[in-house]
């Protein structure tokens, strides 16, 4: 028996049904994040920006250090001049020492959980007894005239009393005179330190965190305090830097900034090549060979020379040295602004370091500066060293070693160029939008990753997906809750920190920017937050407030469902129903699509295996209420006589309310893709019913069908879960 409707109440109904859902259904989804985010002021506004009196302080380094190849040791004096550009008075300065999370006293071997197992390789063991003298040894600490200032070490953190309050708008210069012991990579891992070649008795350093550095003070906590255990990257403001390093006299020097005495540390030769390689666009200039190199091993010179580099606006400083290093550079031209890219490896890293490292950096500066802003700094560098992937201005040092015999697998290339793009990808995301990697890992490297996706496919079109694409993301959506953390988690409380912090985020910007606002206002927004806040420290809510107001766009539910909890998308289809309106002439009843076929099988039979009628009648006067206008209800029924009316039951199973993508198949053979934006569960946020008008009879719809929503389970986003097949049509399978 037919099951009828009233035509108006086809339409009406499920969207009554829908406001009318008991308050079980409701979990603040679509509230906006007000009451989360920070009230907005004069120093951040309500539209993401910085207010009109925004502030940041500011400190200038000095450093001169002597870099001992024999005891692999460091030994340096530094002035700081640190400026108060704060409205407050300061009592004192607060310092990083994060070399001090190495020292005998550390707390990171402390709250290090680790494991007792059958067997303990020696790298284990060595870590585990943690006997290395590491941290900082302070020297001295001292004014401008070299009276002794007061100062107080707690862990990796040291305050220096002043005898005077720093007023708002002075300024102060002081020195440190220290020393520290180099890490050992191989034993000892960590960002930076020194990697032994045992076969030619040679050295390469990749140093950085070895300053003492100021804490951030700023209008959101004050003094930064907290301690560095090893993870939580860190949190700086920006500053110049004058720096001269002094090394072995054969050693090559790669650093944050730009060379000033090339004439005193370059051979002529060398200084020819440098040159012409700042006019080369299209390849690489090779300025130290893999011979000079070699050469170098072998000989040994024992003098000293100093390599002086300065850097305006950077966050941070870091460089990298060795007698062992291969140095080549070329020219990119960014909207008519020239920098140079540039790599230093040593023999183990080739070919594979000369064919595709300094070509890599190319490609991370235009990719970045056309989402971004165009790269201000002079130089970017890449250095080899083993088994690491780390940024700072400027310069990173990044993984990717072929076998001895030089031969190396794609996979091998594809992770080397893929990190080298990541890490030069930093300079964007923290170093210039200068977020607080202590507090936020996702605001840099979530946001880094996001834009690495896109700039390795501009490298090769054929480049394998990685973090971004939503289907590589579901493994861990679908995983345990238990061991998943928000993306709004602090860096140190993350669990899964490859998946929370790099790929959740970059996945969830992709969705963003393809699924739900479209490149064209995402692309506009996300260069406008990089424009807002470029050599400026953001917070989340800038992020999130800013991409709101250049797109209106409101995206509260999506900073909600994807930053603040660990749903998941599950978006299925519960039923569907096919209706058709009834007609003296035609007498509907239940009946087969595609004519009534009687051969199709159970398995084969219509997509909702009844066709139901609904009955047609004019509108009630009482419904026009003042309206003198009426419908033209013979037009109307004719209108919509021939039509199909499909109502169509989802289901969220998962929690994360997204936009629900159908691809509709139809008897004739043909598909059509409808888009419903996630504002369709803002009145139930687990269920919803919605009735679709096709011309056409439909044979099966699907769900996402292009998976680019991370929707973990695809086994309910198909009505009907069958093959089909008709005399006139033959149908793939519906799409999985």
């Amino acid at each position: 028996m037919s099951k009828s409707f009233l035509f108006l109440g086809v339409l009406i109904t499920p969207i009554l049904a829908a406001w009318g859902q008991p308050s079980s259904q409701w979990g603040q989804k679509f509230e906006q994040l007000g009451p989360e985010l920070p009230t907005p002021n004069t120093y951040r506004t309500a539209s993401g920006s910085p207010g009109k009196d925004y502030w940041q302080q500011r400190a200038d380094y000095k450093i001169e250090l002597i870099l001992d190849d024999v005891k692999q040791e460091i030994k340096a004096t530094e002035a700081i001049t640190y400026f108060n550009q704060s409205p407050d008075p300061l009592d004192y300065l607060w310092l990083q020492l994060d070399q001090n999370f190495r020292a005998q006293s550390s707390e990171t071997p402390l709250v290090t959980a680790n494991l007792m197992k059958d067997s303990l390789s020696s790298k284990e063991l060595f870590t585990i007894q943690n006997n290395f003298e590491g941290g900082f040894h302070i020297d001295q600490v001292s004014d401008e005239v070299g009276h002794p200032l007061v100062y107080i070490i707690n862990k990796t953190m040291m305050r220096i009393n002043l005898k005077h309050p720093l007023r708002p708008g002075s300024q102060m210069t002081f020195q440190v005179d220290w020393h520290y012991s180099i890490n050992d990579r191989m034993s000892l891992g960590g960002r930076s330190g020194y990697e032994y070649f045992p076969k030619d008795d040679n050295y390469s350093y990749t140093i950085a965190q070895f300053y003492p550095r100021m804490a951030v003070y700023d209008d959101m906590e004050g003094w930064q305090n907290k301690q560095f255990l090893g993870r939580g990257e860190f949190t700086l403001g920006f500053g110049n830097f004058e720096v001269a390093i002094t090394v072995p006299e054969d050693f090559i020097v790669g650093a944050t900034g730009t060379l000033q005495n090339f004439k005193d540390v370059l051979t002529p030769v060398e200084q020819l090549r440098f040159k012409k390689a700042k006019q080369s666009f299209v390849d690489p200039v090779i300025i130290v060979t893999q011979d000079d190199a070699v050469q170098k091993e072998q000989q040994k010179r024992s003098g000293q020379i100093t390599w002086i580099f300065k850097a305006d606006s950077v966050r941070d400083f870091a460089f990298a040295a060795s007698r062992k290093y291969i140095w080549d550079a070329m020219a990119v031209d960014l909207n008519g602004k020239k920098s140079l890219a540039m790599s230093y490896y040593p023999k183990e890293g080739n070919p594979l370091w000369e064919d595709h490292s300094t070509r890599a950096v190319r490609q991370a500066l235009i990719t970045y500066s056309r989402h971004t802003i165009d790269y201000p700094y002079p130089v970017a560098i890449s250095v080899h060293t083993a088994s690491l992937g780390m940024e700072y201005p400027m310069i990173c040092f990044n993984f990717g070693r072929p076998k001895p015999d030089g031969s190396y697998t794609d996979e091998t290339k594809w992770k080397m160029i893929s990190v080298i793009i990541h890490e030069v990808g930093h300079n964007f995301f923290p170093m210039i939008i200068n977020s607080d990697e202590r507090q936020w890992t996702w605001m840099d490297e979530g946001l880094d990753s996001f834009i690495q996706s896109i700039a390795t496919k501009d490298y090769d079109a054929d480049f394998p997906v990685g973090r971004g694409a939503p289907e590589k993301i579901i493994p861990y959506m679908n995983g345990e809750q238990g061991f998943q953390r928000p993306i709004m988690t602090n860096s140190e409380q993350i669990l899964q920190f490859g998946n929370n912090a790099y790929a959740k985020p970059a996945t969830a910007l992709t969705i963003l920017r393809e699924t739900v606002m479209g490149p064209e206002l995402f692309d506009y927004a996300f260069k406008k937050y990089a424009e807002r806040w470029a050599f400026k420290s953001p917070s989340p809510a800038d992020f999130f407030r800013t991409m709101e107001d250049a797109s209106a766009v409101d995206l509260d539910w999506f900073w909600r469902g994807w930053f603040y909890t660990t749903d998941y998308v599950d978006i299925g289809v519960e039923e569907v129903r096919h209706f058709r309106m009834q007609t003296e002439e035609r007498g509907l009843e239940k009946r087969l699509i595609l004519g009534g076929d009687k051969t199709l099988t159970t398995e084969q039979k219509s997509f909702t295996e009844e066709v139901n009628t609904f009955v047609f009648k004019n509108t009630n006067a009482k419904e026009y209420r003042e309206f003198v206008n009426k419908f033209n209800e013979i037009a109307m029924k004719e209108e919509f006589v021939d039509k199909n009316f499909y109502e169509v039951k989802l289901l969220n199973k998962g929690g994360l309310v997204m936009p629900v993508i159908i691809e509709w198949s139809y008897a004739d053979g043909s598909t059509e893709l409808e888009k419903l934006p996630a504002e369709i569960w803002r009145k139930n946020e687990k269920k919803v019913t919605k009735v679709f008008i096709k011309e056409k009879e439909v044979v099966g719809i699907v769900i996402d069908p292009n998976k680019e929503t991370a929707d973990v389970n695809t086994g309910n986003n198909q009505y009907p879960n069958v093959i089909m097949e008709s005399k006139f049509d033959k149908f793939k399978s519906i799409k999985n």
